[in-house]
């Protein structure tokens, strides 16, 4: 019989105090496990591996926040910018690719995130070197929609499904024109899941999505640094309602009225950010120095603003949570010392007893030894898998309440290190103990 033998043997004599001291241990491992794993997800996540373009172009005001509504959704959109100026940004020629996004409504069920684009997001990388896989067609018709896994998923729709939005989220504001799903989206493990993306003319045809004409003819010339008097803004609006035959005062909407052929002018458009690529890094590094010098418009490398979250909030988060279950698992390794301390007055005829036998002194001590690893081992196999369970079970309630998507099954390198702390401190431990049994004088043993 070898000393683990001997050693599970013993634990099972005092198993209640065994097992709930091992139960401690897989407690403070399951937390920092935990910790450790949705960290690494959140990580990654907020990495430049999330978004394949350099530049999110937006308007002036919170960079973080730019971000988070562009790329992950989960925050609301900043003032928006007139989509003539995105038709200028196209034409720069240092500008490979500018893509418009348009967000603020949500579907009717589900309230998942609306996005107005061009086929030319899909046709781009979500993440670099992973296109898209679509099942179905791009957009070719101004009411198309292209949804994501999530949201075919949760609300069971496919190819076909017709749809209605409601204006920011409010209930009570339905939009009356019908999207028709086109395509499914193969899941991508981003934010894309659970987003619908809508044609950009379909965007702008719904009613409410565009400014009164004088209003954006006025906005657009105080953006570009154009004359502003109301007589200059009166005949740029009647140019404009010439250019695009209809009145300078739209008639008010009426109810029960649809809007599916609803005609607005460019100047009357809007986007809410703008995703570009440079023709090389310099060029994009040079543009967001520019940008930075303007007070009207912000270009943002995505990866900048999530680091600094990452590091100066998340990862001061990280190192407190990870140092508190770490000292969880040393009060814990103090229980177990205490267990099996106590129990060597308990345990004194029955060392005794084997030294009587032939058991040198060292392999009572290697028993002791032999304990305390199979306790704290124990515990630390069962606090991961515990720690994968939770995030396991937490991954769908983290999607349903902020739209992260996390994958159950991630798995942290630094996971390999607990193991081997675990037995370096079991063996810390094991050794006063140890050095008790060792010490047992076994002729007063045996008389007592």
């Amino acid at each position: 019989m070898n000393l683990f033998s001997i050693a599970w043997k013993s634990i099972r004599q005092r198993l209640l105090s065994s097992s709930l001291t091992a139960f401690s241990v897989a407690l403070g491992v399951m937390l920092m496990v935990s910790v450790l794993v949705i960290y690494g997800i959140m990580d990654r996540m907020f990495s430049q591996q999330t978004i394949a373009y350099q530049l999110i172009v937006g308007p002036k005001g919170s960079d973080l926040q730019l971000v988070l509504n562009t790329v992950y959704r989960v925050s609301a959109p900043l003032q928006n910018l007139p989509y003539l100026y995105y038709e200028e940004l196209k034409k720069d020629p240092r500008v490979e690719l500018a893509v418009p996004f348009c967000l603020g409504d949500a579907t009717e069920k589900g309230g998942f995130p609306i996005v107005g684009t061009t086929e030319e997001y899909f046709e781009h990388p979500f993440t670099p070197g992973q296109e898209f896989q679509i099942k179905g067609k791009s957009f070719t018709d101004s009411f198309d929609a292209i949804i994501g896994s999530e949201v075919a998923r949760t609300n069971a729709w496919d190819l076909g499904t017709q749809f209605q939005l409601i204006h920011g989220g409010a209930e009570s504001h339905k939009h009356e024109e019908k999207f028709t799903v086109v395509a499914v989206l193969a899941p991508t493990g981003t934010p894309n899941d659970k987003t619908v993306f809508i044609h950009l003319n379909g965007f702008y045809a719904i009613s409410g999505h565009d400014a009164p004409l004088k209003e954006a003819v006025k906005r657009w010339h105080e953006f570009s640094g154009k004359g502003t008097s109301d007589s200059e803004i009166n005949a740029a609006a009647a140019e404009w309602a010439q250019k695009c035959g209809i009145p300078i005062e739209e008639p008010p909407h009426q109810p029960g009225e649809h809007h599916h052929h609803h005609k607005a002018c460019d100047v009357q458009k809007e986007v809410t950010a703008i995703l570009v690529n440079m023709k090389s890094v310099a060029l994009a590094a040079m543009f967001n120095g520019e940008m930075k010098r303007g007070y009207k418009v912000q270009a943002v490398n995505p990866i900048i603003p999530m680091q600094q979250l990452m590091s100066s909030i998340l990862g001061n988060v990280r190192t407190v949570l990870i140092v508190m279950t770490a000292l969880i698992i040393i009060v814990s390794g103090v229980g177990i010392f205490v267990s099996i301390y106590n129990s060597m007055s308990d345990r004194r005829k029955e060392i005794a007893i084997m030294r009587a036998l032939g058991a040198q002194r060292r392999t009572v001590f290697s028993i002791i030894l032999a304990e305390s690893i199979l306790l704290c081992f124990g515990g630390g196999i069962l606090g991961i898998l515990l720690g994968h369970g939770l995030v396991f079970a937490a991954a769908p309630v983290v999607q349903e309440q902020t739209g992260l998507l996390i994958n159950p099954f991630a798995f942290e390198g630094i996971e390999f290190i607990l193991l081997p702390g675990l037995i370096a401190l079991a063996s810390l431990i094991g050794i006063v103990p140890g050095l008790a049994a060792y010490r047992t004088d076994v002729a007063r043993a045996l008389a007592d």
